[in-house]
């Protein structure tokens, strides 16, 4: 799941929309009762649909959800399942990440968990580059998600791939065949750039040295690239790329979070942040946050003043009128506003209170 996925589940409204989201296991013997789990939440769905709406409303709605659940191949599951059904859709995740259990019936469908969780998790893309074909993927951590859509698998079909290379007298075909491998890779990098436009994540590229030095040549998305793993990984597994991959991304976001912190300690000399959740939500709400850094495990229910400026710490999230997470809607306010969000080590701004923002202005 990213975050055109995000949009295009929050893009469509319709009273009955069905969200079900569950945690789930990757392994035996905890797996074995992820379908059951599965099916007694889509009863659960099932009667709850039924006991406000007659069978014949609801029977586009319902085929869809039973159709999507004989789908999930449970040996593919992950942390997380989410399932989207209304009468004219029907979309299944399998998510790295865990999730409460819920069965919502509402006007949209249930997206504010997934985006929060979405936000603070270590996410990159990967490109596995090859003839045959390239392939792109989502990372989170060690874990790596194909994308299947816009272009993706790419095949080299073009000559010097699928096709031959035109040949005759005098004719250099190493050159020919060279710059029909820059054309494709430069496929490659504009199918990937509608990805990186909503999303511009670090960048891993896999492959062996010629096929990086083309892409290299011709990617206009050489900033985003955070590491490179070199071989042949045709047949590699996403399970094991992730395991390779994933070592080179760590240390590229150590890097950038040690970075972070002197720009901090720079900001802070120039009288140029602000500290504790009061002060960076307010001047966050102003559109003035360059970049949020927060501690990994920081959340702080509060309650907002009627200004929607100023917040009061909440002991019990499950009061009426507090947020879960003050935390989680920052991050949020500064994406939509332009500003970047970093995560730092818990104890790394233990001055700051757990939370800084470095000020445009």
């Amino acid at each position: 799941m990213n975050l055109t996925d995000i949009q295009l589940l929050q893009s469509i409204r319709g009273y009955p929309s069905l969200s079900i989201l569950l945690p789930t296991h990757r392994t035996s013997p905890d797996n074995r009762q992820d379908p059951i789990r599965v099916k007694r939440l889509v009863t659960e769905a099932t009667n709850r649909l039924l006991n406000e709406f007659s069978k014949r409303e609801v029977e586009p709605l319902l085929m869809r959800l039973e159709a999507i659940a004989s789908e999930i191949d449970y040996r593919y599951a992950l942390d997380g399942l989410a399932i989207f059904v209304n009468a004219d859709f029907a979309r299944k995740f399998y998510l790295p990440f865990p999730v409460q259990e819920r069965v919502a019936v509402d006007e949209s469908f249930a997206t504010r968990d997934l985006v929060h969780a979405m936000n603070r998790m270590s996410r990159y893309w990967v490109l596995a580059l090859s003839e045959q074909p390239t392939r792109l993927y989502e990372g989170t951590r060690e874990t790596l998600v194909e994308i299947t859509e816009r272009g993706f698998p790419m095949t080299h079909t073009g000559p010097g791939g699928e096709s031959a290379l035109p040949g005759g007298h005098g004719v250099r075909r190493s050159a020919i065949q060279d710059e029909y491998h820059r054309q494709f890779f430069r496929s490659v990098d504009n199918a990937f750039a509608a990805f990186a436009a909503g999303e511009p994540l670090p960048l891993a590229i896999v492959g062996v040295d010629r096929h990086q030095a083309f892409f290299q040549e011709v990617t206009q998305h050489r900033n985003l690239i955070a590491a490179t793993v070199t071989g042949s990984h045709d047949k590699t597994s996403a399970h094991e790329l992730g395991k390779l991959v994933w070592p080179a991304v760590k240390a590229y976001l150590t890097e950038q979070r040690n970075k972070v912190l002197d720009e901090l300690a720079a900001a802070v000399s120039a009288q140029r942040s602000v500290s504790t959740i009061g002060e960076v939500w307010r001047l966050a709400q102003d559109g003035r946050g360059a970049t949020l850094i927060v501690e990994e495990d920081f959340h702080f229910p509060a309650r907002v003043d009627a200004s929607g400026r100023h917040l009061e710490g909440v002991d019990d999230p499950t009061l009426p009128d507090v947020m879960d997470d003050a935390v989680d809607d920052l991050i949020e306010i500064v994406l939509q506003k332009g500003g970047r969000v970093v995560f730092v080590d818990n104890g790394a701004l233990n001055v700051h209170q757990r939370i800084a923002l470095i000020l445009r202005y």
